[in-house]
């Protein structure tokens, strides 16, 4: 490029020269003049171009800057003892969002300056619309006539390959574009920047699509019958990818799930990781990727863990031994559970006797905890304390007990001891038999 820079410098103002010498002097003079306004909007782009370079650098440092102190304060969280998934909002590269910025920013320099070069050297290119004259086919209208609107000439092909281009360029480069000018400066909520970036891509793309094809003669009222053909086919042929692909987008614009969200759905638990045009990727506790289909979050019962509202409440179930004394087992769950961290004050934390069990004294210790992760934590703390408690106040947390009772073949019940001086106690069986002996030795 530098090469070529070079020799255009060079060998401009020597054709100058010539057509001066062969007499061609007006048209040099008029040549001459644009090629100075030429070189002043260079000059021009370049001091642009250094500007939107260094505005970009600082726009970077400060995006990473904003980056670290996030990752600070999520690593300073007290986490170690849960098993939820943390799932952060997919951030491009810092390298790749300078990449795609600096692209966009230089093709809109290239665009305007372009316009402005246009504008100088206009009267010079009027010598290039003899390409609107080669015609390259003919395309007939929804009267069966041809006419003047449906020639496709080399221009026209010429402005849809522009036009395709600039589409491409785009959808492929505007995330970054807007994570360093406009989002990263906004306080938006969790899966808002992706969601907006996701159907600004599907925008531009839908729009290029239709105007590169109304540059080649295919408007709509050429097109509608190929689209209602074309809506059919996909409703019979295609229509599990189409739902799919239309729940993808109503997902986007509901968002009752956004990234990072805990959701229940039929048997899957997991954190949502990636929203795609099909399906929908969640990581659940053992880190496995889970690809779901969009339509069944659309049309099956959900569960979001943390959409509007991040407190969930936690049960935990005790049984106490007969006998013990009600109050103190009501005392002992209310302190384990007011001594927890993890346990919010509002709503307080409930303790109710539910039943009389087999064996046990049922009793629910209902709290509330302020996040998803703080679920199994709170349950492992409070589980812990409330046996070192028990322990504590000498009360018994009650286990399953079944009494057995061996009657002889007369009808008899056996009454069995334990003996202190026996290390180990005899087989059901051989008391049974010792009974029998008993029995039929006895003189009665």
């Amino acid at each position: 490029m530098k090469a070529l820079s070079t020799g255009l410098c060079v060998l401009a103002p020597l054709a100058l020269i010539i057509l001066t010498g062969i007499g061609y002097y007006y048209t040099s003079v008029r040549l001459a003049g644009h090629m100075i306004y030429s070189l002043y909007l260079v000059a021009l782009c370049i001091l642009l171009d250094a500007t939107a370079v260094r505005g970009l650098a600082v726009a970077a440092q400060r995006l990473a800057y904003k980056r670290a102190v996030a990752q600070r304060e999520t690593e300073q969280k007290d986490n170690a003892s849960s098993e939820a998934v943390e799932v952060e909002e997919p951030q491009l590269d810092l390298k790749q969002v300078n990449q795609q910025s600096l692209r966009l920013i230089r093709l809109a320099l290239v665009a305007a300056v372009g316009l402005m070069v246009y504008w100088v050297w206009a009267d010079v290119f009027h010598a290039f619309a003899y390409t609107d004259k080669i015609v390259l086919w003919e395309t007939t209208g929804s009267s069966g006539q041809v006419d003047s609107a449906s020639l496709i000439s080399l221009g026209d092909v010429i402005a849809s390959l522009i036009i395709g281009a600039v589409t491409f360029l785009l959808a492929s480069n505007l995330p970054g574009l807007l994570e360093v000018l406009v989002l990263s400066r906004l306080d938006l909520r969790q899966g808002t920047s992706y969601a907006t970036t996701t159907l600004l891509s599907y925008v531009i793309v839908a729009s290029g699509i239709v105007l590169t094809l109304g540059a080649l003669g295919l408007s709509w009222d050429k097109m509608q019958w190929l689209v209602a053909a074309l809506g059919v086919g996909l409703g019979f042929g295609l229509q599990e990818i189409f739902a799919n692909f239309i729940s993808g987008i109503i997902l986007l614009f509901e968002r009752p799930i956004r990234i990072g969200d805990v959701i229940t759905i039929n048997n899957l638990d997991g954190t949502v990781s990636r929203i795609r045009i099909r399906a929908t990727t969640l990581i659940d506790f053992d880190r496995k990727e889970i690809l779901v289909p969009n339509k069944v979050f659309v049309t099956e019962r959900l569960i979001n863990w943390s959409l509007s509202d991040t407190v969930t409440r936690v049960i935990l179930k005790v049984g106490f031994a007969y006998g013990s004394d009600l109050q103190k087992c009501r005392d002992i769950l209310l302190k384990a559970a007011r001594n927890n961290s993890r346990v919010l004050r509002d709503p307080e934390p409930v303790v109710l006797f539910m039943g009389f069990g087999a064996s046990t004294l049922d009793h629910e210790l209902r709290v509330h905890v302020n996040d998803i992760n703080d679920r199994l934590a709170a349950t492992d703390e409070l589980n812990r304390h409330i046996d070192a408690l028990c322990k504590e106040q000498d009360v018994e947390i009650a286990f399953s007990q079944l009494d057995i009772h061996i009657r002889t073949s007369n009808g008899d019940q056996l009454n069995l001891e334990n003996h202190k001086g026996n290390e180990q106690a005899s087989s059901p069986d051989a008391q049974a038999n010792d009974g029998k002996s008993n029995q039929t030795n006895d003189p009665k």
